[in-house]
C-alpha cells in the first residue's frame, strides 16, 4: 500500500481529502515499528538508511548501512535483549546518536520496550528513572574521552538492584567483568527471524519516554507502536517525505523528535537519514561545517531546533552548493521570525515548523513542506487527529472551543495521543478521556492554522495582564546585535511579576540597555509587555535539545530582585541569596545573612515576604 497519495499535502482541503479517500488503517497497515523496517527493507533493500558522520572532515569515509542491514540489525538487537531479559524486558539506554543507538531503540520496543535516557541528567536523576520503568538492562557507551555516560552507568549499576549493563564500544576493547559487550553478543544473534516470536504491536507500549526537567518525581509517557506509527506516518505524510530525500539528523535519539519526527518517519519513507555526528550540531565542528556536509552529502532536508538553526546561519555558504536543499524544518522550540527569515535569505528555501510533544508520540501539527508555508505557523494537525484551542476556565479544566484568533490552551485527540504516563496519578490535568490537555497557549487562523504562543507556565503575569514572552523575544531577536533573546518573569511586590529580558549578543556586537529599551518600546506593541530590565549575558541556558531553559532564569531574576532589594533598602552587601525552582509558589528564594547583621532579620524577612516567592531568612 503507498504511504502517500499523487497530489501532496498543500492546503487544508487537500487534507481533508486526503483523510476522506482513505481511512488511516488502510493507509498504513503496520502493526509494528518492525513492520517498517521489513517494509522499507522489502522495497529497497540496498537503498541507505542511515550515513553515520563521526568528525565530519572532507576526507571521512562514513559508515553507511542499507534498509536490509538495518533490519538485520533491529532483529539482533531484539533477540539479544531477549536473552538477556525475558519476555517483553524493559530496555533503557544511556546513547549519543550512533547507529548502535537505532538497533537499540527499535530492538527494544520490538522485543519489549525502550526506556530512551538523556545521558547529560545526573545519576540521581537517572536511577529514578530506572526505578520509576522498571527497565532492568541499560545499554550504554562505554569510556569516551570527553562525556562520562560510562561512569554514570557503573554508578547505576551500584544503585540499581538487579540491571544488566551492556556496553557499546569500539571492537576490541578490554573486557568487563559482569559487563555485556554488546558488538560481541549482538554478532551471536540471528538477524533474519526473531527467536521469540511475535514482536511488540498495536496498542502494546513500545517506550517511555521521560519529560523534560532534572528534578521531582519522574514522569513517563507511555508510547504504544500504534501511537508511533501514526504519528511518524502523519508527519511523513503532510510532511511531503520522499524516498530520495536526504535528512539531517541532529536531534538526540532520547528526544522524541529525533525517534518519531526524524527518525521513525524518515524510515517509513525509505528516505536516507545523514546523522550529523554523536553529538549532533552540539558539536562545534558541525555547526561550523553544516553547509559544507549538507553540499557534499546533497542533503534536501536540513533542520535543527531554532536555536541551532540560527547558529548554522551565522556560517558563511563559502561557495558550498546547497541547491538539492528543497525544504529546512525546524521543531521542539517557537521559532523566531528572523531566524526563518535569514533561513530564506541564505538557501533560498522556506523554513516549516513542526509542533509536537511527548504526550502525543512526539508530534501533532506541522506546516505542509509542499505547500507555500505560513510564517509563525506549525500548520495544520496531522491526517486523522484533530487539533482544538480551548479556553482555559477559571477551575483550570478546559472550557469551550476558542474563537478565531482567540489565544487559549491547545488540545489534541487521535491515535497517536498516549495512553497516559506510567504512573497514573500523573495523568490529572493532562490526559482526559483520549483528549491531551498540551499546557501550550496558541490560536487558529480563518484557515484553521495553528500558530503558537508560548507555554501556559511561562505566562508572565503583570497585574493581571497576560504577557505571552515569545512576542518580547521575537521582538528583541529583530534587533541586529542580539544572537539569542530570552524573556522571564521577575518577582514585583506590587504587580507580582514584570517582564525582564536576557540577550545573547551577536559575536564582536555592543549595545547599551538604553538601546534595548528603545528598540522595544519601538517594536513590542503592548506597554506592559515592555522589559523592566535587560541583563547582557555571555550565555542562555539550554536544554539538551536546544531549548531556552526557562526555571534556571527565572531564578537569575529573581536572585538579581532579591540582592538589589537587600542592597538598596538593607545596605546588605555580603548577605548570600540562593534561589531555586520549587515549593508552593514557584521560586524557594534562600537568604544567609551575615551574624554582624542578625538584628535585620524581622525586616528582611517582612520585605521579601510581599513577593510571590518562597523566602526563608537565616542568619549564618
Amino acid at each position: 500500500m503507498a504511504i502517500f497519495s499523487d497530489h501532496p499535502i498543500r492546503t487544508l482541503q487537500d487534507l481533508r481529502q486526503f483523510e476522506a479517500a482513505m481511512p488511516l488503517s488502510q493507509r498504513l497497515p503496520e502493526r509494528s515499528v518492525l513492520d517498517v523496517f521489513i517494509g522499507a527493507a522489502a522495497r529497497e533493500p540496498q537503498r541507505t538508511a542511515i550515513t553515520m558522520l563521526m568528525t565530519g572532515a572532507p576526507d571521512e569515509q562514513p559508515r553507511r548501512v542499507s534498509y536490509a542491514q538495518l533490519l538485520g540489525l533491529v532483529r539482533q538487537s531484539a533477540n539479544l535483549f531477549h536473552s538477556l531479559g525475558g519476555a517483553r524486558p524493559g530496555v533503557a539506554y544511556m546513547l549519543p546518536s550512533l547507529i548502535e543507538t537505532h538497533a537499540t531503540l527499535w530492538g527494544a520496543e520490538t522485543a519489549g520496550y525502550a526506556v530512551p535516557i538523556n545521558f547529560l541528567l545526573q545519576v540521581e536523576h537517572i536511577a529514578a528513572l530506572l526505578e520509576a520503568s522498571g527497565a532492568r538492562i541499560l545499554v550504554a557507551l562505554g569510556p569516551h574521552p570527553v562525556l562520562d555516560i560510562w561512569q554514570k552507568a557503573l554508578q547505576l549499576r551500584e544503585r540499581v538492584p538487579g540491571l544488566t549493563l551492556v556496553r557499546v564500544a569500539p571492537p576490541g576493547t578490554l573486557a568487563v567483568e559482569d559487563v555485556v559487550d554488546f558488538h560481541t553478543v549482538l554478532a551471536a544473534q540471528p538477524e533474519d527471524h526473531l527467536v521469540f516470536g511475535e514482536p511488540g504491536m498495536d496498542n502494546e507500549v513500545a517506550a517511555y519516554f521521560h519529560t523534560g526537567g532534572t528534578t521531582g518525581t519522574p514522569k513517563l509517557v507511555a508510547h504504544t507502536h500504534r501511537g508511533q506509527l501514526s504519528a511518524a506516518f502523519g508527519g511523513a505524510a503532510i510532511g511531503d517525505y520522499r524516498a530520495d530525500d536526504v535528512l539531517t539528523g541532529t536531534f538526540p535519539l532520547f528526544h522524541v523528535a529525533g525517534t518519531i519526527a526524524c527518525g521513525l518517519g524518515a524510515f517509513l519513507a525509505g528516505m536516507e537519514l545523514l546523522v550529523m555526528s554523536p553529538g549532533g550540531l552540539r558539536t562545534p565542528a558541525m555547526v561550523q561545517g553544516f553547509w559544507r556536509l549538507v553540499a557534499q552529502y546533497r542533503a534536501t532536508l536540513v533542520g535543527g531546533v531554532p536555536t541551532s538553526m540560527g547558529a548554522v546561519l551565522e556560517v558563511p555558504l563559502d561557495g558550498a552548493d546547497i541547491s538539492a536543499v528543497r525544504a529546512g524544518i525546524t521543531g521542539a522550540a517557537l521559532l523566531p521570525p528572523a531566524v526563518g527569515q535569514r533561513f530564506h535569505q541564505v538557501t533560498g528555501c522556506h523554513l516549516y515548523e513542526v509542533y509536537g510533544m511527548t504526550e502525543a508520540s512526539g508530534l501533532i501539527a506541522y506546516d505542509p513542506i509542499a505547500g507555500a508555508g505560513a510564517a509563525g505557523s506549525v500548520g495544520w494537525a496531522l491526517p486523522y487527529t484533530q487539533v482544538d484551542v480551548r479556553r482555559l476556565e477559571a477551575s483550570g479544566q478546559l472550557g469551550p472551543v476558542c474563537k478565531t484568533g482567540e489565544i487559549g490552551v491547545v488540545s489534541v485527540t487521535g491515535p497517536h495521543v498516549s495512553p497516559g504516563y506510567r504512573n497514573p496519578a500523573h495523568n490529572t490535568g493532562v490526559f482526559d478521556n483520549g483528549m491531551l490537555n498540551t499546557g501550550d497557549l496558541g490560536y487558529q487562523d480563518e484557515q484553521g492554522r495553528l500558530y503558537m504562543a508560548g507555554r501556559s507556565k511561562d505566562l508572565i503575569i503583570r497585574s493581571g495582564h497576560n504577557i505571552d514572552p515569545v512576542m518580547i523575544e521575537n521582538a528583541m531577536a529583530e534587533h541586529p546585535a542580539v544572537a539569542l533573546a530570552a524573556a522571564v518573569g521577575m518577582p514585583d511586590a506590587y504587580a507580582g511579576e514584570l517582564p525582564v529580558c536576557f540577550v545573547m549578543l551577536r559575536p564582536g556586537a555592543e549595545v547599551s540597555e538604553a538601546d534595548l529599551q528603545g528598540h522595544a518600546q519601538r517594536t513590542i506593541g503592548e506597554r506592559p509587555a515592555w522589559p523592566k530590565q535587560f541583563h547582557i549575558v555571555d550565555a542562555i541556558p539550554m536544554t539538551s535539545v536546544g531549548k531556552i531553559f526557562k526555571p534556571a532564569l527565572r531564578c537569575d531574576a529573581a536572585e538579581r530582585l532579591v540582592s538589589a532589594v537587600l542592597r538598596e533598602q538593607h545596605a546588605l552587601l555580603d548577605a548570600k541569596v540562593q534561589v531555586s525552582a520549587g515549593g508552593a509558589r514557584g521560586l524557594i528564594v534562600n537568604v544567609t545573612l551575615p551574624a554582624t547583621a542578625a538584628a535585620t532579620l524581622p525586616a528582611v524577612q517582612q520585605a521579601l515576604a510581599a513577593y510571590l516567592f518562597e523566602a526563608r531568612v537565616a542568619v549564618a
